[in-house]
């Protein structure tokens, strides 16, 4: 039988106590706003939903009666009759934990219901064994609880997120130096470890989710996500959410590319070469992300290498999604990305005078570890909004 996070969603949450569900619908399209409006007033939030005033009231009654919502004070001079009152996430309802692993950094995070990143950590994995790494995040959680005085009942799940392509169910196939953690069932394994359901995604869909719900997706709905780590990958958000394809891996970039052209993908595990092969005392991706410094040799050439395969995926991305936005983001240094946008060019002719409108190309501008913080966002997006 394969492994349904939902299943296992504390008691506490549910609708009912049969029920997987968390909200309804209409709910759910209600927190999606209030997350996005922060301070939105009740008369707003009716506006903007097709839903008459009295049941826009019951839900957010409803909401606030189990803690999901806060009501607070109306705006001064907001017109006659009765005052709206305001409306905003509640961040004590719940938290979430999030790990991340690539294939240098383990990352840990813990994220409130209001979307507050409460704690991160990165923590070098070389050489650790699987188990090792997982019961070191095990005790990043559990410290942060105590440190941050949340209530433990209140973890309402995990997000966990790990390089590499997804096999099936929550199994995926990671890089080389990955290989413990390749192949086997990684969802009932960490839910067991922290003891709640966890959902899963690869290292760049995490990236995307953190993006697209507390980054450029605030403004942004369709963009395509460029992950630039050990490995190059990628992820589409459509409409807001995470699209995954028919396998579970739509953005696996890399694909697009012959085995004799590995080397040629924008992929820092080149980078990282290229420097030490220039007497750069870099061992870890994340090393150059710390310590980058545009006048290292070995990156004029790295990126002469990379960009006629970059401008190869940027023109077919462009080509067939479409999107309002191409994100440069993942590991990469974001002074080393800015370089990289502006060597991309697009392959377009006019026509009658006109060319076809081109995505944006943005740098992301998340401060925290993306992937990490995008698989504590997991729980909650799938759940709640």
């Amino acid at each position: 039988m394969s492994y349904d996070p939902k299943q296992s969603i504390p008691t506490r949450f549910r609708r009912g106590a049969k029920s997987t569900d968390i909200v309804s619908r209409n709910e759910r399209e209600l927190l999606r706003i209030v997350r996005l409006n922060p301070g939105i007033s009740r008369a707003e939030l009716t506006e903007r939903m097709e839903l008459t005033q009295q049941s826009v009231y019951r839900l957010t009654e409803s909401l606030a009666t189990r803690g999901m919502l806060k009501l607070g004070v109306p705006r001064p001079g907001t017109g006659r009759g009765q005052p709206s009152p305001t409306i905003m996430l509640n961040a004590r309802y719940s938290f979430s934990a999030g790990i991340s692993v690539n294939t240098d950094m383990a990352g840990v995070c813990l994220l409130d219901f209001a979307g507050n990143v409460l704690l991160t950590e990165l923590t070098g994995i070389v050489n650790r064994p699987m188990r090792q790494v997982l019961e070191r995040a095990k005790a990043v959680i559990e410290g942060g609880i105590k440190s941050r005085n949340l209530e433990p009942e209140t973890m309402f799940g995990a997000g966990f997120a790990i390089t590499g392509f997804l096999q099936e169910e929550t199994t995926y196939n990671t890089p080389l130096p990955l290989h413990e953690w390749s192949l086997i069932e990684l969802g009932p394994l960490v839910s067991e470890l922290v003891g709640r359901p966890t959902w899963t995604g690869n290292f760049a869909n995490t990236a995307a989710v953190c993006e697209s719900m507390l980054g450029l997706g605030k403004y942004i709905p369709d963009f395509v996500y460029l992950s630039f780590d050990f490995g190059f990958g990628g992820a589409i958000i459509a409409n807001g959410e995470l699209l995954r394809g028919g396998h579970g891996n739509a953005g696996e970039l890399s694909a697009m590319f012959a085995e004799s052209e590995s080397d040629k993908r924008p992929a820092l595990e080149f980078l990282l070469k290229n420097l030490r092969e220039n007497g750069i005392e870099v061992m870890s991706v994340d090393d150059i992300r710390r310590t980058y410094d545009p006048s290292w040799p070995g990156i004029d050439e790295w990126i002469e290498q990379v960009t006629p395969a970059l401008n190869r995926v940027v023109n077919a991305v462009y080509a067939v999604i479409d999107p309002q936005a191409i994100v440069y983001g993942g590991q990469i240094p974001k002074e080393l990305a800015k370089r990289l946008v502006s060597r991309t060019e697009f392959v377009r002719s006019p026509r009658h005078g006109r060319l076809m409108k081109s995505p944006r190309l943005l740098v992301s501008e998340l401060k925290e570890d993306a992937s990490s913080v995008g698989a504590a966002v997991l729980p909650f997006k799938e759940m709640f909004f």
